[in-house]
């Protein structure tokens, strides 16, 4: 059920970005879903997401921005070494210039850049753009 949770919220936020909404709202709540709004937070693809009651079943409402054209989360969480993240991207982003592969690594959740760079490897969790 873990799983599911981070793709339904990944295909609302999709949905609201095609429908023109300036916000939307997720539930329930997961710590990978809120790092995985980070990332996009960091690399400019959603304005802003607050966490409202994290502790119980909570929600997360995200300020969008209009940049998300598709974003995924695998449910198979498939495994990926150092060396084989930058061929993993090339075969699941459109082009290399936008896009990111979002990787659970030991050091944490980081995207596939910051991976690369740390020369660490992990299990996908997914990907937007």
């Amino acid at each position: 059920m873990g799983r599911r949770i981070l793709n339904d919220a990944l295909r609302t936020i999709v949905n609201a970005e095609k429908r023109g909404k300036a916000s939307v709202e997720l539930k329930p709540v997961s710590t990978v879903m809120s790092s995985f709004l980070r990332i996009m937070k960091e690399k400019g693809y959603i304005k802003n997401y607050q966490v409202h009651d994290p502790h119980r079943v909570g929600r997360i409402t995200v300020d969008l921005q209009g940049r998300v054209n598709d974003c995924k989360a695998l449910t198979y969480r498939q495994d990926v070494k150092a060396k084989e993240i930058e061929h993993y991207t090339e075969r699941t982003l459109p082009t290399r210039q936008w896009g990111y592969v979002v990787v659970t690594t030991p050091d944490g959740i980081l995207d596939h850049e910051e991976a690369i760079k740390r020369n660490v490897g992990g299990q996908v969790l997914g990907f937007f753009y």
